[in-house]
């Protein structure tokens, strides 16, 4: 049976430590012959997303869910959160230390936004 396709976490910063141990687990169980490289770009997407969740899509409280759905080729990742203001590039800066989450998102997935009841879920596809 394996992991579940999905995980509720706190909308805290120690969430994308269990959200990244949540995919390796989810990923490795359905997909044991995914490679390593590719295991990395998963749980890379995965840090972003949910970083960008407890940074700027939850306030002290909230929670956000973490929706993964994996098949030999390809991984989906979701992360809903209780905003509903999407997530939006920085222009590229080497004096910034923070802003670059969705260039790395970009750079490793297709990705998108969409709408739910009380907030937004951004989805991330990696595929090899």
């Amino acid at each position: 049976m394996g992991p579940p396709p999905q995980l509720m976490l706190a909308g805290t910063p120690e969430s994308v430590h269990a959200a990244r141990a949540y995919a390796r687990e989810f990923v490795g169980f359905h997909v044991p012959e995914v490679e390593r490289d590719r295991l990395d770009d998963v749980l890379l997407v995965v840090s972003e997303l949910v970083t960008n969740a407890v940074r700027y899509g939850t306030e002290p409280g909230d929670s956000l869910l973490v929706v993964l759905d994996a098949e030999p080729g390809r991984v989906r990742i979701e992360v809903h959160d209780t905003r509903r203001r999407p997530p939006r590039r920085r222009p590229e800066s080497v004096e910034r230390r923070r802003g670059h989450g969705l260039l790395i998102v970009e750079a490793l997935a297709e990705w998108g936004v969409g709408e739910r009841p009380m907030g937004k879920v951004v989805w991330a596809v990696v595929r090899w």
